[in-house]
């Protein structure tokens, strides 16, 4: 396992898609090295869309999973990065 996994999750939909996301994030809690989230607000606004940045275990199989139940949430788009490590 010699890979740096970086799944970013933009989400359009955040107060409506909020709940199924962290459901699934919570299944897959043990595959998450690290998680931020990101959204714009301030005191009078409160943005509808976020971003997640997620740093994950090399594990091939359980990412693929995880992707695709993400990819059936309406209003999310997701980009991969990996990095090999030397």
């Amino acid at each position: 396992m010699n890979k740096i996994v970086i799944l970013g999750l933009y989400i359009s939909e955040r107060i409506t898609n909020a709940t199924k996301v962290q459901d699934i994030l919570t299944r897959y809690g043990c595959l998450i090295k690290t998680r931020l989230g990101l959204h714009e607000t301030s005191e009078n606004y409160c943005s509808n869309c976020g971003l997640i940045i997620l740093e994950l275990l090399d594990n091939t199989d359980e990412i693929e999973k995880l992707e695709n139940e993400l990819k059936n949430i309406d209003g999310i788009e997701i980009q991969k990065m990996i990095f090999n490590k030397k």
